[in-house]
């Protein structure tokens, strides 16, 4: 549950995170998206590989994830944000069912396990996660706190 569920996900989301994950692979972490794992799958690609990798796995079916105990916060900072605190509702870019809007860059966040959501934020929280356009995700990601992106984490997984 800590990797994310790649079915289903819009292919030019998944070639901008390929592409991401070797130019930090190439550059030491200078650029891209730095990630041991992935840096070393992704470092021999070539771009027509990532083209192919990721329209294969952006028509596979998505398989819906079981999640008990769905916090009403999560429904919340997911639907309505909470403007007191500066924090855009998720649904803006993500969409009411997480499907994201490929034309956009915004990638479906859908059936994914809450875990990985919750390592995907706190990373932006932090900043040890920075590829996201224009710094959107790093901009509201550090105005959560910590039950805040549990709640949103197990709301997100529990999209359909």
């Amino acid at each position: 549950d800590m990797y994310p569920n790649l079915a289903g996900q819009h292919s030019t989301y998944l070639e901008k995170q390929l592409h991401d994950f070797r130019s930090a692979a190439q550059t030491g972490g200078k650029e891209g998206r730095m990630d041991p794992i992935m840096g070393g799958m992704s470092v021999a690609l070539s771009d027509q590989d990532i083209a192919d990798i990721s329209a294969f796995y952006a028509s596979q079916a998505k398989k819906d994830i079981e999640v008990k105990d769905v916090p009403e916060l999560g429904a919340q900072l997911y639907k309505n944000g909470d403007a007191a605190r500066g924090i855009t509702a998720c649904i803006a870019c993500h969409g009411p069912g997480g499907k994201g809007a490929e034309l956009a860059g915004f990638p479906a966040i859908d059936a994914q396990h809450a875990n990985y959501i919750k390592i995907q934020l706190n990373k932006f929280h932090d900043t040890n996660r920075n590829n996201d356009l224009n710094g959107m995700m790093q901009d509201i990601a550090k105005k959560l706190n910590s039950d805040d992106i549990d709640a949103l984490s197990k709301y997100i997984s529990s999209l359909k």
